[in-house]
């Protein structure tokens, strides 16, 4: 049995949608940012909070847990900056907390999810997992502290753990079922779509004159089905003990302008954007992208999808639940 905490959340509801096809999967989140409408009605429900010892003990204690899936975490990275104790307190300390109560219980295969922040600003076209990590932020500094703590606990109690840092996840599930919902939104695909639906008045945006093709920022999404995929590879390396520690990058490779995206995202919809060009934001490098080289090769995972169909399923999704 797999737990997946934070798994009402975005990209964990996406990811038990695909567990529960072929596993029995318990989800504990609090609801303070995720949906109880995303998680798939075959995984059993845990209202609860990641940093309560107590929920926790319920569930190890009535559940035979095999692994657990960690997607719970403040992720705002204006927000961490002028509240970082809630960011440490909420990321951090409630993560040591679950694993303390894992090595109680002899659970020792855990997958997290971190992020591209970890890298801060990286003076690289390409990011390597080799790259430094330096965040600026007190949201990254908290998922680089999450890391070390994972490589701390297999030294000294053979946890066994994948680490997986995700770029820009977007898109939706196929199905239509379930997507994106952020309050308050801050991703560029959706906050596209919103506008095209008439939900916002105009698309800001921040630059046009970066060291790249057309101006604009280049970034790197990825299809969250995708991400689910590599979840699945790095719980299937885990359960048969291929993996005892692993870091991954996950994106395409490839990376897209921002009016890249607003132009596809015109193409899909059939609509045309209003536009507002304003200055650079403080901070923002021209262009994050990943390699996903190192889990390809050692997984055989890819990104598959493209930014059409990044853009087509968040359009179904947005559509239908606007």
């Amino acid at each position: 049995m797999i737990l997946v905490v934070g798994g009402a959340g975005y990209i964990g509801s996406h990811v038990v949608k695909q567990l529960v096809e072929t596993n029995s999967v318990v989800v504990l989140d609090n609801l303070s940012t995720g949906h109880r409408y995303l998680v798939d009605k075959r995984a059993v429900f845990v209202h609860g909070d990641l940093g309560d010892r107590a929920t926790l003990v319920r569930i190890f204690e009535k559940y035979p847990i095999d692994a657990v899936m960690h997607f719970a975490a403040n992720s705002l990275v204006g927000e961490s900056v002028v509240e970082p104790m809630k960011y440490y307190k909420n990321n951090v300390a409630a993560t040591l907390t679950l694993l303390e109560t894992m090595m109680e219980y002899g659970v020792k295969r855990f997958i997290f999810s971190s992020t591209a922040a970890v890298y801060g600003i990286p003076n690289v076209d390409i990011i390597t997992e080799q790259c430094p990590t330096l965040p600026i932020n007190p949201y990254g500094r908290s998922k680089l502290m999450i890391e070390h703590m994972l490589s701390d606990f297999a030294s000294a109690y053979d946890l066994r753990y994948v680490v997986l840092r995700y770029f820009n996840a977007a898109g939706a599930h196929v199905s239509g079922d379930i997507g994106e919902d952020h309050d308050p939104e801050t991703h560029l695909i959706p906050l596209i779509l919103q506008h095209l639906l008439g939900l916002r008045d105009k698309i800001s945006v921040f630059g046009t004159d970066y060291d790249t093709p057309d101006g604009t920022c280049i970034r790197d999404y990825i299809h969250v089905m995708d991400l689910a995929e590599a979840h699945i590879l790095a719980l299937h390396a885990l359960l048969a003990d291929q993996k005892k520690t692993a870091v991954y990058n996950l994106g395409n490779g490839l990376g897209y302008s921002v009016k890249e995206v607003i132009d596809m995202c015109e193409r899909v919809t059939e609509k045309k954007a209003t536009i507002e060009y304003t200055a650079r934001r403080p901070g923002d490098p021209a262009r994050l992208v990943a390699s996903s080289e190192k889990i390809s090769r050692e997984l055989g995972w890819q990104a598959t999808r493209s930014l059409e169909e990044i853009i087509t399923t968040a359009w179904n999704w947005h559509k239908k639940h606007m």
